[in-house]
């Protein structure tokens, strides 16, 4: 029997309603799954700095605008460390702006998304990110 690794993701956010909203979101369609918050993009920097190799996250789900460095500028950054290269990386905003979103992806997000007014479209988000960390 192998010991799987209990999938946890790492959320950044600076609109704790937000926060909240995808929490429970993504523990409600996986009550197993480990989720951690933080509130800005040095945050995310940091607690990854402080993680050791088998305690990163599964995932990342970003918020675009946060305070100090931005979604973008947090990718920039993981990209220059092979250490964070595995781990996917999902941004999620209230802008659609194609500019925000192709440079998001170039730059490593495996997923972009809208943040949704409508449960039904939260689901299927969560959904989605929750498939990239092997869960649905």
């Amino acid at each position: 029997m192998s010991l799987r690794k209990q999938p946890n993701i790492l959320i950044a956010d600076d609109d704790p309603e937000d926060q909240d909203l995808i929490i429970e979101a993504l523990l409600h369609q996986s009550p197993d799954v480990i989720v951690k918050s933080v509130w800005n993009g040095q945050e995310v920097l940091s607690y990854l700095a402080s993680c050791p190799d088998v305690g990163l996250p599964s995932l990342l789900l970003l918020d675009f605008k946060m305070p100090m460095l931005n979604a973008l500028e947090v990718l920039e950054q993981l990209r220059e460390d092979a250490r964070y290269l595995p781990i996917p990386k999902v941004v999620w905003s209230t802008s659609n702006q194609p500019e925000y979103i192709n440079s998001c992806l170039e730059m490593g997000a495996a997923l972009y998304f809208v943040k949704p007014n409508d449960p039904k479209e939260l689901t299927s988000i969560t959904g989605k990110v929750l498939s990239l960390c092997g869960l649905s």
